[in-house]
């Protein structure tokens, strides 16, 4: 696996529904990411109470899944970062990551935590919020990480899976029982 792309935030305030709305979802590519030990540094995140923190400190999608979307939106402004995420990897696929995996990424070592769920921030983007119903009815939910050690991760590094853990639940399971339970 590798990193396609690295992508950070600024704090943007929208209108919506006759509302202001601040969010940090709006990512765009730069050329390395730091990773301090409960964010990505320099990276904006308005709500602290879903992201940020010990496990949710990276967010990870995989480019691979960007066609499967592309089909379903095609105009909306496609570059990476465009799910907010913090790094786009070639391929990575939830139905087959483990939570508690660590990876070596540059040289910073992250761990999964969990998958992300989506909320209405994302339907801004894609200027549609029936994508968070597609969303939640998928597996391409993308990876939190938690930080081991803090490091740079730039464009090109490769993703090495260091300690597996396949006794544990794959994220897409995670992500399908916590649909499963918010529906009850």
């Amino acid at each position: 696996m590798k990193i396609i792309s690295v992508n950070i935030g600024k704090r943007k305030t929208i209108s919506y529904k006759g509302k202001k709305v601040e969010t940090g979802i709006f990512k765009y590519p730069t050329d390395k990411i730091e990773l301090g030990e409960e964010h990505v540094v320099n990276d904006a995140i308005v709500d602290r109470k879903h992201h940020g923190g010990i496990t949710r400190a990276v967010y990870a999608y995989a480019e691979s899944h960007y066609n499967y979307w592309k089909k379903l939106y095609p105009e909306a402004p496609w570059r990476y970062g465009i799910f907010g995420e913090n790094l786009t990897i070639d391929f990575f696929d939830e139905t087959k990551i483990n939570v508690g995996n660590q990876y070596k990424i540059g040289d910073a070592v992250v761990e999964v935590t969990e998958p992300r769920l989506p909320c209405s921030k994302l339907g801004l983007v894609f200027d549609d919020q029936k994508i968070l119903k597609q969303f939640w009815n998928s597996t391409k939910s993308g990876v939190y990480f938690r930080v081991i050690k803090k490091g740079t991760i730039k464009t090109g590094d490769e993703v090495v899976l260091i300690r597996e853990k396949k006794e544990n639940y794959t994220i897409a399971e995670v992500y399908i029982t916590t649909r499963i339970k918010k529906e009850l």
